[in-house]
């Protein structure tokens, strides 16, 4: 199958209501899944973020048989490559309020595997501090909803010089990256920074940090700011499409070689890769 099919609520469709709160206010939910193989790597934990962010809006989706059974299918005509799930409210009429009984729309795309240098994954990536700063909302913190304006903005203002940018929220902390989450290594345990206030909560960061309590190595979700960076042995990235990028630079100012604890994350993750035929499978 040729990468960039559209379905919607099941059906091959590149059309979509205009009344369609998802393209009106960015009224939905939507998940990022890697397949590799004919198979989606971590789909469990990829479907309890998407019911976990349907109930904090209270989208009322109850098509989730047919929804992983379309995406399975797609998975194994892919092969190779990202599918992407949309969940939005549906349509409805002008203004914010919405009907309790409304029905949901479910749009899934597929995706060719995005371009990505292997020596990202080995020597390690330049990243920069985005001036743009993320605003505090308890209410979407941690689900993957469909207002991504500030990374649409943070990401504008670097062209290729670096590969990801990191983003912190508007008291000056650490949030994460624009499309990845972040984590900094000291003294042999690990620290990411917590995501109660802001950020999506990554599902491979989820995956790192049981792998890593199950080696034994600590992990806390702690209140980091930039100043942590100097203290730090190791910094590494990760998402569930590219995996883990060691962090070599911060804007010239913090300088990194591939960490001890990031090596070994990176080995847990090629092995289970080997053995499973995916990344990492629930």
């Amino acid at each position: 199958m040729s990468p960039g099919v559209h379905w919607i609520n099941g059906r091959a469709d590149s059309g979509l209501d205009p009344a369609e709160r998802a393209l009106q206010y960015g009224d939905g939910v939507f998940e990022t899944l890697p397949v590799n193989g004919g198979e989606v790597a971590y789909l469990h934990r990829h479907w309890q973020r998407l019911r976990a962010g349907c109930e904090r809006l209270q989208l009322r989706f109850l098509d989730w048989e047919p929804l992983s059974g379309e995406v399975r299918r797609l998975a194994e005509e892919l092969h190779q490559g990202v599918i992407k799930v949309i969940v939005g409210r549906g349509p409805g009429g002008r203004g914010y309020g919405f009907a309790e009984d409304s029905t949901c729309t479910r749009i899934i795309s597929t995706h060719p595997p995005p371009p990505r240098p292997t020596e990202y994954a080995s020597a390690g990536i330049r990243v920069r501090l985005c001036q743009l700063r993320m605003g505090i909302q308890p209410a979407l913190a941690g689900i993957k909803h469909l207002n991504r304006l500030e990374q649409v903005l943070a990401r504008a203002e670097w062209g290729r010089e670096y590969a990801e940018g990191l983003l912190l929220d508007c008291h000056g902390r650490l949030v994460e990256g624009t499309m990845s989450n972040l984590f900094i290594g000291r003294e042999g345990r690990l620290f990411t920074p917590r995501l109660d206030l802001c950020g999506v909560a990554g599902v491979l960061r989820s995956v790192l940090i049981d792998e890593a309590q199950a080696q034994g190595i600590e992990v806390q979700r702690s209140r980091l700011t930039p100043l942590d960076f100097a203290s730090a042995t190791e910094v590494f990235v990760c998402n569930s499409v590219f995996g883990i990028w060691p962090v070599n630079d911060i804007d010239g100012r913090y300088r990194f070689a591939p960490g001890e604890l990031t090596r070994q994350l990176q080995q847990a993750l090629a092995q289970r890769r080997e053995t499973d035929g995916v990344w990492y499978r629930e």
